[in-house]
């Protein structure tokens, strides 16, 4: 049958012929391409996760710079809260009465509009 004559032909193997020995160097050159632009992705990975991994320790010392901020200006937050509540009892414009607005912007000539249009105009 067929089918005998199919395993016959596996176990001798044909003397190589010229076709067979360019298939064998395309496999190779394939091959060798194929180990080439493996071993480049693999570098490029490499460089991607160094890159990731300076940039996480760069934002790493940004968030503790940005937290020693928020600590020292917290701190001044409440230095500034503790001098304002020991001067309120003490102070005098806080104790007598608002004076009307008119006399607030007489006093402060940059709050005088600088803008032509008759309808900003005193």
């Amino acid at each position: 049958s067929s089918d005998s004559s199919d395993s016959s032909s596996f176990s001798q193997s044909p003397p190589p012929s010229k076709q067979d020995s360019s298939d064998d160097m395309r496999k190779v050159q394939r091959r060798e391409k194929n180990r080439i632009a493996a071993q480049k992705s693999r570098l490029r990975q490499t460089q991607k996760a160094d890159t990731l991994h300076l940039e996480s320790e760069d934002l790493e010392r940004q968030n503790a710079a940005l937290r020693r901020e928020i600590k020292q200006l917290t701190e001044e937050m409440k230095h500034f809260a503790s001098m304002l509540n020991s001067h309120e009892p003490l102070c005098s414009i806080l104790t007598s009465p608002p004076p009307p607005p008119e006399v607030l912007y007489a006093t402060h000539s940059f709050h005088q509009p600088h803008i032509s249009s008759p309808r900003f105009q005193h």
